[in-house]
């Protein structure tokens, strides 16, 4: 009850303060990428439930089938690619978590085929909302330059990567406390504004180092 309470508090205050940048992303959008502002997606959330993801569109309309993303990708516009580079694109989830489908922090959200396949104890993962950010997204910050180097990145994504992400996020799960979310936070923050982390996790569990 804590953590959402926390949730709707933040993500208010953050709404409000974000909300010039999403309207002008929108704007920008409306005039520069013929098609719809937002881009909606059934993503796997708490207890395997699916929900509508919103984000700011980034992508050519009706290419943006495919979860796995890389950094050359030519269905990324040219607008688009500066809102993913400043994560605009993403401010839109905060009203996913004002609905209840998402929190500040928790695995990161992805699609049908993947957290909803887990078995054993890796489904009390899937007692978590999703998180705007998250542990997986702190390990991972730069998954696209990883998936953009391997031969085959969607065979990587399967049978590395994703299968990494699901033991980070249960260590989160096993983990989780208020100031462990802290830290992500601050992290966040900091990869965001000068592509570096304060707090180190990786020290904590050989699970918390990434692949390379």
């Amino acid at each position: 009850m804590l953590y959402r309470l926390r949730d709707l508090f933040l993500s208010i205050i953050a709404l409000f303060l974000l909300s010039p940048a999403i309207l002008l992303a929108a704007i920008f959008i409306k005039v520069l990428m013929p098609g719809p502002v937002f881009f909606i997606q059934k993503r796997v959330g708490r207890q395997g439930k699916l929900f509508n993801i919103i984000k700011l569109r980034s992508m050519v309309v009706n290419k943006e089938q495919n979860g796995i993303t890389l950094i050359k990708d030519s269905r990324i516009t040219p607008l688009g690619r500066i809102l993913r580079t400043t994560k605009v694109d993403e401010f839109p989830q905060l009203l996913n978590i004002l609905k209840g489908d998402m929190s500040l922090v928790g695995p990161r959200p992805d699609l049908p085929g993947y957290y909803d396949t887990l078995e054993g104890d890796y489904r009390k993962i899937l007692d978590l909302r999703p998180g705007l950010t998250g542990l997986d997204s702190i390990v991972y910050p730069y998954e696209e330059e990883i998936l953009d180097g391997k031969e085959d990145p969607v065979k990587f994504y399967r049978e590395e990567l994703w299968p990494h992400k699901v033991r980070i996020n249960y260590w989160y799960r096993q983990n989780r406390s208020h100031a462990l979310d802290f830290k992500i936070i601050i992290n966040t923050f900091s990869l965001l504004m000068f592509k570096r982390v304060i707090f180190d996790f990786s020290k904590h569990s050989p699970e918390l180092i990434p692949l390379k």
